[in-house]
């Protein structure tokens, strides 16, 4: 039985609807019933009161439909069962009591939920009240509907929000039930699904293999109309539009080129919002290769079937007057706030920005300078694709096993940059262009901590060429890199090796300091540091998510960097 997070099984449909309640404070539950209601009920005097509901599990369906431009209230039954008759009469007659100039319920084609809301309308008549039902079957599934006709799936939340938006115009019961029932009719939905669902307690209701998907299923899992091989998504949204707008099939809905519709992109429940996104673009495409044009596009979670991996297309014809009561305000917390106009995949892109001017590189020509940068930078680059496989060897311990892959990309680059230009012989300029070079190509986290110290140690380079000035370059690239990483000394990274090194380096501050024994100490520093990492617990990066015993190598970054320097000694 798949898990749940519940806190009792039979209590869950109670504790989902109070937990909405507790949570908006434009709701109230009625008195002993699995009703939810509008906290203002006196604002219905005098206009028609719409009231739905049926199983939970459809969740934010039904009561997340229920404020001002929507519903009045709605009435939940238990996970998928119809709501009680008692209860869809206790919610009439509270609205009625409220003083609403009649009653339209909205509800979907099954025939419990017909059953029961159609012997409450029955009673509540009997009662005197002017209470009408219209019922959605807006299911595209079936060829050949059989006795019971289409289901109602979620195409119903687009006939909550126009009966909402015309109720709240103050229109009249005849007007509503007249034009809801018009909506209803210039509307289809259609469901595919990658994966069962199940009921709290209970198992799941039907078994889909690891390569198919199901078309034209319910929104309780009832069968669909057939099973087929896992498709990427666009084919899969074409074969559900080309089925829910086939002539053969006796429930399509009529689209031609030119006609206007609102386009609804729904999460059956256990689908990722990437994949949806991903299926919402892949219909407004199909659409618009169609000639259709998509007025309105609502893409979310609008009524699912608990924890199913899948998605519903709705499309609904609409003229001017449709678009504006989709439009219409609504207080319901579920109905998505987005901006009012058509969806389109033709969307203007911002232009990129243009880079600021930059400084004229002085030094770049080819030089006593340059012809060192690229002796050394190529000693570099020999070094880090030497040791690559070290690295990946040393990374399996404790991240993804590629160190040595991202450091030998950063050496290709290098070699790459150098072939096409070459290197600025000023410092300040060298080390800007190989951090522009590491951050385009060398990825990985690495290359942006690369990247952060290069230009903070250019920046300090600048305009200055005495050894000091380095000194100062490798504090400074280290203190940035701090600055955004997060790391610091003994959290067994490259910034172990970093600091040992720049420690050493400090000694070309002093007068007379002969700068290659600076850097053989800075070397060896950096080398006994990054051995020293072995014994270290992690404290940043992947690898503090690792238990240390199994840290038993010293870190990657670490090596990797006592390595460049070692090569810049060579």
């Amino acid at each position: 039985i798949p898990k749940k997070l519940v806190t009792t099984v039979s209590g869950c449909a109670d504790d989902a609807l109070a937990g909405l309640v507790a949570c908006n404070p434009g709701l109230r539950l009625l008195q002993g019933h699995r009703v939810v209601l509008r906290d203002d009920l006196p604002a219905i005097r005098g206009r028609v009161a719409l009231l739905s509901g049926g199983g939970s599990g459809h969740e934010p369906a039904h009561a997340g439909y229920v404020g001002k431009g929507m519903l009045t209230g709605v009435v939940a039954g238990a996970v998928f069962a119809s709501p009680s008759v008692g209860s869809v009469l206790a919610a009439i007659r509270a609205v009625a009591q409220a003083g609403a100039a009649g009653i339209l319920l909205i509800v979907k084609n099954y025939t419990g939920d017909r059953l029961n809301f159609g012997m409450a309308l029955e009673r509540a008549r009997a009662e005197g009240a002017d209470v009408r039902m219209v019922v959605v079957g807006d299911d595209c599934a079936f060829a050949a509907p059989g006795k019971a006709g289409r289901r109602g799936i979620c195409g119903t939340v687009l006939i909550h929000k126009v009966a909402g938006a015309l109720a709240e115009a103050g229109a009249s019961l005849d007007e509503i039930e007249r034009k809801v029932m018009a909506a209803a009719k210039a509307m289809g939905t259609l469901g595919l699904s990658l994966s069962p669902c199940s009921i709290p307690g209970s198992k799941p209701s039907f078994q889909l293999a690891e390569d198919e998907m199901e078309l034209g299923l319910g929104i309780h899992g009832e069968a669909g109309v057939r099973r087929m091989k896992v498709l990427p998504a666009d084919k899969a949204v074409e074969t559900m539009l080309k089925h829910m707008t086939d002539p053969s099939n006796a429930s399509h809905l009529s689209l031609t080129p030119g006609s206007s519709v609102v386009l609804m992109v729904n999460n059956l429940g256990g689908l990722s919002c990437l994949e949806l996104g991903i299926v919402a673009g892949a219909a407004v495409r199909c659409l618009e290769s169609r000639g259709i044009c998509i007025a309105r596009a609502l893409v979310g979670s609008f009524m699912t079937a608990l924890e199913m991996a899948g998605v519903s297309l709705t499309l609904m014809l609409v003229d001017e007057e449709r678009v504006g009561l989709i439009d219409a305000k609504t207080t319901a917390m579920a109905w998505p706030n987005i901006p009012a106009g058509p969806a389109t995949t033709r969307r203007e892109e911002v232009p990129a920005p243009t880079e600021g001017p930059r400084k004229p590189q002085d030094e770049t020509g080819i030089g006593p300078g340059t012809a060192l940068a690229r002796r050394v930078l190529e000693r570099v680059c020999s070094t880090l694709l030497d040791i690559q496989d070290k690295l990946n060897e040393l990374d399996r311990g404790a991240g993804d096993g590629d160190c040595g892959h991202t450091h030998a990309r950063a050496a290709q680059a290098i070699r790459e940059w150098m072939r096409s230009r070459p290197p600025p012989a000023a410092p300040a300029q060298l080390l800007s262009a190989l951090a522009d070079v590491l951050l385009e190509q060398m990825g990985g986290s690495s290359g942006v901590l690369y990247g952060l110290f290069l230009t903070a140690a250019a920046r300090s380079l600048r305009g200055r060429s005495d050894f000091a000035a380095w000194a100062d370059a490798m504090d400074a690239g280290i203190e940035a890199m701090q600055r955004y990483g997060g790391a610091a000394p003994g959290d067994r990274t490259m910034l172990d090796s970093l600091c040992a090194a720049a420690q050493a380096l400090r000694s070309l501050r002093s007068p007379g300091a002969d700068p290659l024994q600076v850097l053989a100490a800075a070397v060896q520093s950096a080398e006994a540091a990054a051995e020293a990492t072995r014994h270290m617990e992690a404290g940043a990066g992947r690898a503090s998510y690792i238990r240390s015993s199994r840290l038993e190598q010293p870190d990657p970054g670490a090596v990797a960097v006592a390595a460049v320097l070692g090569a810049l000694l060579e």
